[in-house]
């Protein structure tokens, strides 16, 4: 039996600003979403290198306030993409932790937290 990656599910509540945040901020790709009929909920997934998000707006699915960790190659470069974005809402910074890791906390505009993590260098 093998187990792979989890695919977490997050709650959205308005559909422009969840593709502002994930799509034109963070740079991920909306790769497909879905919706039963016209005008009921959306549900989507983005992804962006091995990291596949899914969100939701079903109230059934996920609560609001969700955190999770995502490693991250090269923190220092996504910090300078993020940076070089006109986005109003956040202002990424990196954080030294005493645990070992370069931590980058964002908060969507749900309330959920999406903490991207790299070991510190040796």
């Amino acid at each position: 039996m093998e187990l792979r990656a989890a695919t977490p599910i997050l709650r959205i509540f308005d559909e422009a600003k969840a593709r502002a945040f994930y799509a034109g901020f963070l740079g991920f790709a909306v790769d497909w979403e879905h919706r039963f009929e016209p005008g009921l909920p959306l549900y989507l997934q983005v992804s962006r290198g091995g990291c596949i998000l899914h969100l939701s707006e079903h109230h059934g699915d996920c609560c609001p306030g969700a955190a999770l960790r995502i490693e991250t190659g090269d923190i220092d470069a996504y910090l300078a993409e993020l940076r070089a974005k006109d986005y109003g809402y956040a202002r990424p910074e990196i954080e030294d932790t005493p645990w070992g890791s370069r931590d980058m906390a964002l908060t969507d505009p749900f309330g959920n937290r999406l903490v991207f993590t790299s070991a510190l260098s040796t």
